[in-house]
């Protein structure tokens, strides 16, 4: 639970595996924009094997930033230890080769604490790397949602939602992870909210996981689609053409650059309604 000194507040939360020099790159962005909604940055070790990282990471200890270490669990695990010992009523992922902007300590952190209807601020980011140019998100709509993710895992939400849920699914370890953690938040009623604005440096890699997985997409969609949630939206809707219309336009993202530019079909307001009645 959130303490009396964390209300109000943020935690950022990085795990990190093998990226060190990047990791430095983090933490030099948050250190420009860091304020007084900034409670404490948890960097997650999940097992880092290079001794350029390890370096690293003992350094940033040293420094003052709060180290955990764990074995090689997986991203999602990593996550979770983080944002389990935060202190702060507001979590920040960020991905360790990534840059963070002071938008989500600002304007972002703001709407939260001045609107406690609302549970999640994701904003628009900027490619850099291997791809430059602004990332532009949609505004939120759930059918969207439900085919594709347009959420990056770089958002700030209450930590309260997370734990609503029970935090990232430990068993994805092929990737699309934030992707069912929003869905499972969105079918558990968590408001969403865009922000104009750019929130985070996305890093265009080669050797990405995003890139990695879309070989899987199918089979990380087949294990999404199994959950309760989709179980709820196959039974609400009870023909098999509109679960494959759903599980198609999931493949389709084999053939985009990143499965976070995907988007689907919107569905048909009287099966939104039921389906929002299902989680009711």
């Amino acid at each position: 639970m959130t303490t009396p000194m964390g209300e109000g507040k943020v935690s950022i939360v990085i795990p990190c595996y093998n990226h060190g020099v990047m990791l430095r790159e983090a933490l030099t962005s948050v250190e420009q924009v860091r304020n007084a909604n900034l409670l404490e940055v948890i960097i997650v070790d999940d097992g880092s094997s290079e001794a350029e990282t390890t370096g690293i990471l003992e350094e940033v200890g040293q420094a003052g930033h709060s180290v955990v270490a764990q074995s090689n669990w997986g991203l999602s695990a990593a996550r979770n230890v983080g944002i389990r010992l935060a202190k702060g009523e507001f979590i920040l992922p960020l991905d360790s080769d990534n840059r963070v902007r002071d938008a989500y300590l600002n304007e972002a952190a703001s709407l939260l604490k001045d609107n406690p209807s609302l549970d999640v601020i994701y904003a628009d980011a900027e490619y850099f790397g291997e791809r430059n140019g602004h990332w532009h998100v949609p505004e939120f709509d759930l059918s969207s949602l439900i085919r594709a993710n347009f959420i990056d895992a770089c958002a700030l939400y209450r930590k309260s939602l997370w734990e609503k849920v029970g935090g990232y699914d430990e068993q994805m370890l092929m990737g699309l992870e934030d992707w069912d953690f929003w869905r499972r938040v969105a079918l558990h009623g968590g408001s969403f909210v865009h922000l104009p604005q750019i929130g985070f440096d996305y890093r265009v890699r080669e050797d990405s996981l995003s890139r990695k997985m879309l070989p899987h997409i199918a089979e990380i969609a087949d294990y999404i689609f199994a959950k309760p949630g989709m179980a709820c939206y196959k039974l609400i809707h009870g023909t098999d053409e509109e679960v494959q219309q759903l599980r198609a336009g999931i493949r389709s993202m084999q053939h985009s650059l990143s499965y976070r530019l995907g988007r689907g079909l919107l569905a048909p307001a009287r099966l939104l309604r039921k389906l929002w009645r299902c989680f009711r």
